[in-house]
């Protein structure tokens, strides 16, 4: 069995109408589902048959001589082969018709699920583990293909199969062997559900220490050089030996009980099928039935159980399956808290003038960050934001990009307030250069165009020029072509920077926000990216956040942000005459900046 994650979910008890979720996803092809379904028939129809054609075949032999093969009709023979390849041709037809219906199916809610959660406001993501999300997302589409596979293709057609059988044996024998078929079945099917249900900690516990020893291992490795610093090998092989020990005993109950589950199916199969023979053979002595009909039950006993032999392990999966769906779908059921308005309008930012009026925010209503912040933005112009940490500056630019609803007051651009525009449009009109460019895993050049997908070559070159990253794309001997690495690592932070000036610039749009965007490079490669930053902000209302003053002097107005409240306003030259809270700032940075 295959095992699952450390937060394994078997122990959650499963939503059976969530299959009812799925209906809608599999009727977008009607026809494919009917078609599949008359194929399972089909080859169950067949698969049933096979021990008729074998007991006719040996009722022909019975009593007769030993050279009597040369007289058994040719047909028969041949109608027992076909039948056992159209069992098996049926069923291959009905996956392949299937397949296309489960497939759609998982693309069709992965899809929906992906789009919803982009929907979902930044306060959604920023509470979530992103690995969590995609874990959920990749177990849930696997469980809805588990579930369709195994519940369409194992469990109802063995039902199905169950039923043809007592209807033959009720048709040609006894209703005791049917009573005994399917009292067979109902302890089988009863006896495994429960041992599966007892043993489904031992499999959890065996999964969680597998888990948690896996885990110290790769811990231990990604700090082999801490781990020589201090000469601590003995140390954590001692560690992990612990870990393996538990899992060891846990490995152990898993199998224990697996062994128990297989032994108890095994006697419940061995004690119908010698039950059904006891039974058979006093009729075959007493001569009401042939030699050819105990072969046939006996074929029929056989073909029931091999399917059933998976049940344990099925009907384990299949709750898990259900627990992995639900948690999907209950992610589409996660509202977003920022929606467009019903009567939202296209935003026309006509220049991009920006306006807060007496805004006030939190994060969490017992946490109030900003303090009724007022400030104008005229168009054209740039305004800095600057203040000690935690006062809120990045607060104001994620609710510019409207990442959330402010608690109280306003905010317009070109006297529209962002809660009656589209955030489409909004979004379009803002571009941003963050502090922590974070780059796909991708080329330089598709990195720079995913600020505009359809821009072409020329335009894309003309962002590098503009950006100053031309040199630096001249010195890759792939150049634009070249692979920055997950999350960009293969690049340094001034080159990152400038990847993003150039995707900004290639979107064009009339207000550019500077969130604190040269505060992790050194002092060579901020004088680079400033230059190119100042050429961006040419022409744009620019609101720049800043931790470094000397990167934003040059603003048309400087706000100082003090715990959430505007203390100061100006240009440098007011603020440092000032002597307020901007001069102090300005003060102490000025001395950090000299050498020792």
């Amino acid at each position: 069995m295959r095992p699952s994650s450390i937060d394994d979910d078997s122990g959650i008890r499963p939503n059976w109408r969530i299959i009812r979720s799925l209906f809608p996803y599999l009727m977008e092809f009607r026809g494919r589902v009917a078609l599949a379904v008359l194929f399972l028939v089909a080859a169950k129809v067949a698969n049933v048959a096979v021990p008729l054609a074998l007991k006719f075949i040996v009722d022909h032999f019975e009593g007769r001589p030993a050279d009597a093969v040369i007289a058994v009709p040719l047909a028969l023979l041949a109608a027992y082969g076909l039948l056992r390849f159209s069992a098996v041709f049926f069923g291959e037809l009905r996956d392949a018709v299937f397949a296309r219906v489960a497939e759609r199916a998982m693309r069709r809610v992965s899809l929906e699920v992906f789009r919803h959660l982009h929907r979902l406001e930044l306060g959604f993501h920023l509470s979530r583990r992103t690995g969590a999300l995609a874990r959920d997302i990749e177990r849930g589409t696997n469980g809805i293909s588990f579930l369709l596979r195994f519940l369409v293709f194992n469990i109802a057609p063995t039902l199905f199969e169950i039923a043809l059988v007592a209807i033959i044996l009720l048709a040609a024998f006894s209703p005791v062997f049917v009573l005994t078929v399917v009292g067979a079945v109902v302890c089988y099917i009863v006896f495994s559900v429960w041992v599966t249900e007892w043993r489904t900690r031992f499999v959890r516990e065996a999964n969680a220490m597998d888990n948690q020893s896996n885990t110290r291992a790769v811990d231990s490795l990604l700090n082999y050089e801490t781990v020589k610093y201090f000469g601590n090998e003995r140390y954590e092989a001692e560690r992990y030996d612990t870990d393996l020990a538990k899992w060891e005993s846990a490995r152990m109950k898993n199998r224990l009980s697996l062994a128990a589950l297989n032994s108890g199916q095994a006697l419940i199969i061995a004690a119908a099928v010698t039950l059904m023979m006891v039974l058979a053979a006093g009729e075959v002595a007493a001569g009401t039935m042939t030699l050819g009909d105990l072969v046939m039950i006996n074929a029929y006993m056989i073909q029931l159980f091999i399917p059933l032999n998976f049940l344990g392990f099925v009907y384990r999966e299949i709750r898990q399956a259900l627990v992995n769906i639900e948690r999907m779908f209950g992610l589409l059921g996660q509202p977003a808290k920022v929606v467009d308005a019903p009567h939202a309008k296209a935003l026309r930012p006509d220049g991009g003038s920006i306006r807060f009026s007496n805004v006030h925010f939190g994060y969490q209503p017992n946490r109030p960050i900003l303090h009724g912040v007022s400030f104008d933005i005229p168009a054209g112009s740039k305004l800095a934001i600057v203040g000690p940490s935690g006062s809120g500056k990045s607060t104001i630019a994620r609710l510019l990009f409207r990442f959330y609803d402010v608690d109280a007051g306003c905010i317009t651009i070109n006297g529209q307030d962002l809660r009656d525009v589209t955030q489409d449009s909004l979004r379009a009109a803002i571009g941003v250069v963050p502090q922590d460019t974070v780059l796909f895993n991708d080329t330089i050049a598709y990195n720079i165009a995913y600020g505009r997908p359809d821009a072409a070559p020329e335009e894309i070159a003309e962002a590098v020029r503009r950006a100053n990253l031309d040199g630096f794309i001249q010195r890759l001997p792939e150049g634009l072509d070249t692979r920055v690495g997950e999350r960009g690592l293969k690049v340094s932070g001034g080159e990152k920077q400038r990847i993003a000036i150039a995707r900004m610039l290639l979107k064009d749009p009339p207000i550019l926000v500077l969130d604190e965007a040269t505060s992790s490079l050194d002092s060579t490669a901020e004088r680079a990216v400033l230059g190119a930053l100042n050429e961006a902000a040419t022409r744009r209302t620019t609101l720049a956040i800043a931790h470094r003053l000397s990167t934003v002097r040059d603003a048309d107005r400087i706000l100082v942000l003090e715990h959430g409240r505007v203390v100061e306003q100006g240009d440098h030259a007011s603020l440092l005459a000032h002597r307020g809270v901007y001069a102090r700032l300005w003060k102490h940075q000025q001395h950090e900046s000299l050498p020792e």
